[in-house]
């Protein structure tokens, strides 16, 4: 058994409803004036504000359009600062909760952003914990209500890179599925199935763990049996369903947070910095491509491998059969079904060209999720992965 810590937010409430227990946990630590971050449209959060208001605090709205940089974190943490918020609140999906995190942190410690973000900073650890930080999902992909990190796009390096730090473990995670019920299908497929990739690649990891074992297995199943139902837009009236999705994505955010991931995220962080794409669309392209040469390489390299067996029993979770009646191959091919099934599009479709694999190459090797990943995967195994995924 490899050593393992366990880190994940400081409370997870779960259930229908369980974002109206926010505001009286704010307002117990005191905050006094509060930043609520929201996506693009501050309309949906206008119930969460009032909630706010009525236990007693101030609220200041920040909205984060589309996924977060770092000029976006600045401008966050100098409204907290300026409004002397006691803490931040954040209700969307990764990237307000990315966000979030990050403004949270900031606002808290002295000096710019680039001081304390990993690859293009200094990597600096925070001097000061964050702001206290209450995170409320409403997507069913990132999981970063319950990680220790935020990831910021850096436009001018064409990177993005995290802030990280035990300390920006959220106070609370709410995380109330029935806020996924308008889910339009396009952001079923891409964070259901960066769902499904942070169950599988923990899973697979040379990191994994009993803990996030028991998780990704539960989170493998419930996410395979729910994607194809939501992404055909039964989300609204199956609370079930809701439930299923809502669970998969809070466990991808535990295991992901303490076993590492591999080398779909590997490639995802580079290639969302150099194409501006979404990092959800990039993991669901990647995917089907990561499991096919992974499981090849680990047949013709490693046939003695932990991760092999494994395989066989993935296929198992992703299909609903006994594992003495599917092959390692199953698994891959059950993924590559629902890619396709969800219409996931390649990575030109964000402009990616083929021309750019080399680079994108060289910036994935270097990506601290690549280290999680079964086994070293040669130069060539990884162009293969990047052509293939376009």
């Amino acid at each position: 058994m490899n050593a393992f810590e366990l880190a994940t937010a400081g409370r997870v409430v779960f259930g229908a409803g369980a974002h109206r227990q926010v505001a009286a946990a704010v307002a117990a630590a005191s905050a006094g004036q509060v930043v609520l971050v929201t996506g693009a449209s501050t309309s949906r959060a206008a119930p969460l504000a009032a909630d706010l208001a009525a236990a007693g605090l101030t609220v200041t709205t920040f909205a984060i359009a589309g996924e977060p940089t770092v000029d976006v974190a600045r401008a966050g943490a100098a409204v907290a600062r300026a409004t002397a918020a006691g803490a931040v609140v954040a209700l969307g999906g990764g990237s307000a909760l990315d966000g979030g995190k990050a403004i949270a942190a900031l606002a808290a410690n002295p000096g710019d952003a680039l001081d304390y973000l990993e690859v293009v900073g200094a990597g600096r650890a925070l001097e000061h914990p964050p702001l206290p930080f209450f995170a409320i999902p409403t997507t069913a992909g990132t999981g970063s209500e319950v990680t220790r990190n935020a990831v910021l796009s850096v436009p001018g390096a064409r990177v993005k890179a995290s802030l990280r730090s035990l300390l920006m473990l959220p106070r609370l995670a709410a995380v109330d599925p029935d806020l996924l019920g308008a889910l339009p299908p396009a952001v079923v497929a891409s964070s259901g199935l960066d769902a499904l990739s942070q169950v599988i690649e923990p899973f697979l990891s040379i990191r994994a763990n009993p803990i996030t074992d028991a998780l990704a297995r539960d989170g493998i199943a419930r996410s395979a049996r729910a994607l194809r139902r939501a992404y055909a837009g039964e989300l609204a009236t199956d609370a079930g369903l809701r439930e299923d999705l809502a669970f998969a994505s809070l466990t991808g955010g535990i295991c992901l947070a303490n076993a590492g991931l591999g080398a779909v995220h590997g490639f995802a962080a580079p290639a969302g910095g150099m194409f501006g794409a979404p990092h959800g669309a990039v993991c669901a392209a990647l995917l089907p491509h990561v499991l096919d040469v992974n499981l090849r390489a680990l047949r013709e390299r490693a046939p003695a491998h932990p991760a092999l067996p494994r395989y066989r029993e993935l296929a198992a979770l992703l299909t609903g059969a006994p594992a003495a009646d599917v092959s390692p191959a199953d698994g891959v091919a059950f993924v590559s079904a629902l890619t396709r099934d969800l219409r996931v599009p390649g990575l030109a479709t964000h402009g990616m060209q083929a021309a750019d694999v080399a680079a994108l190459v060289e910036k994935a090797k270097q990506a601290s999720s690549m280290k999680g990943n079964p086994l070293p995967l040669t130069d060539a195994e990884l162009m293969e992965i990047a052509e293939r995924a376009l």
